[in-house]
């Protein structure tokens, strides 16, 4: 909870200067509703690209079948080259 606000703050800054963001999710350990409301309306106004996503972010898209829509790569680098 405490991270989600530097999170979009970081978010916000990115997206006034580029159309596409690589949020990389592998140090992320804990995802709710918070995280997932700010992931879902990122991607509603910009190319996100979620990189290499922890299990528990992994869980979470997949639960919400958030999964299906969000650009999930496997790795920063993947998230880069498309």
């Amino acid at each position: 909870m405490e991270s989600i606000n530097p999170l979009a703050v970081e978010i916000e800054t990115a997206l006034a200067q580029h159309d596409s963001i690589v949020l990389d999710a592998s140090g992320i350990t804990f995802g709710d509703s918070m995280f997932l409301r700010l992931v879902l309306s990122t991607h509603s106004e910009a190319d996100l690209r979620i990189a290499a996503p922890s299990p528990a972010v992994i869980r979470l898209f997949g639960v919400v079948g958030a999964d299906t829509v969000l650009r999930i790569f496997p790795t920063v680098e993947d998230a880069l080259a498309t």
